[in-house]
């Protein structure tokens, strides 16, 4: 459904941004997040550069980020995310399938069950900068914090091509434990795949990530290479990758 009372001209141009996503986007998504990712490629358009942008959501606060997709894109910025000692409450991502592959995410986190404050926003805010600028290794920074080797407990995965969405989508759950969505992301950087929509559910101690994806190359992932990539991640994850 598209908002009431926008002008045709930006109607027309939203028509034409949306082409680029996967069919449900524009069906699934609502026109507010939609328009959102419009304001946030023009930026990006003009800027050439991410665009990060923290606000206040009630007692939390809201994350959003625009940039062209790229596999490692995600370890990093959960990484600084783990590094700050946040917690996330829940994730929107929506990639692009076709040029130029932008991707824009909202993230709803907290910091001891408070919003942010200013000075931790412009932190965060520049150290995911420098991460995307390879000028601050995460891993050395969360080594600090978490023992990257250790694998996380009781974790599942099952690949299947989901059928709505018609992409091929990957189920990670584990128990929630410091550093489970970067390592979650790291695996998945290791593996060459592109996330391009993610749903999330935290609930009685576990967590829920389903991740849909395009393989190596920005190509769909027949059903019988995505079981072995379910068995790799979950590996990885458990420390044995």
């Amino acid at each position: 459904m598209m908002a009431q009372g926008l002008k045709s001209s930006t109607l027309e141009l939203l028509k034409r941004f949306n082409r680029s996503f996967p069919q449900f986007y524009e069906q699934f998504v609502s026109s507010e997040s939609q328009l959102q990712n419009l304001r946030l490629a023009y930026r990006l358009y003009r800027s050439r550069r991410a665009v990060i942008e923290i606000k206040p959501e009630g007692n939390k606060t809201a994350l959003y980020f625009a940039y062209r997709n790229q596999s490692f894109l995600l370890s990093d910025i959960f990484g600084v995310l783990a590094a700050y000692g946040l917690t996330i409450h829940s994730l929107s991502l929506y990639g692009q399938i076709r040029p130029p592959m932008l991707v824009f995410i909202k993230l709803v986190v907290s910091r001891g069950s408070k919003a942010l404050t200013e000075k931790t926003s412009e932190n965060v805010c520049r150290a995911i900068r420098e991460a995307l600028a390879g000028r601050f290794e995460v891993e050395e920074m969360l080594a600090v914090e978490f023992n990257l080797d250790a694998g996380l407990e009781q974790v599942e995965t099952d690949f299947h091509i989901d059928q709505v969405f018609h992409l091929p989508a990957l189920l990670i759950e584990a128990d929630n434990q410091p550093g489970l969505f970067y390592k979650v992301m790291y695996a998945i950087w290791q593996e060459d795949l592109l996330v391009i929509s993610a749903n999330l559910l935290v609930w009685r101690g576990r967590t829920r990530l389903i991740l849909y994806l395009l393989g190596p190359n920005e190509n769909i992932i027949p059903e019988y290479l995505g079981q072995k990539i379910a068995e790799g991640v979950r590996q990885r994850l458990m420390g044995r990758g």
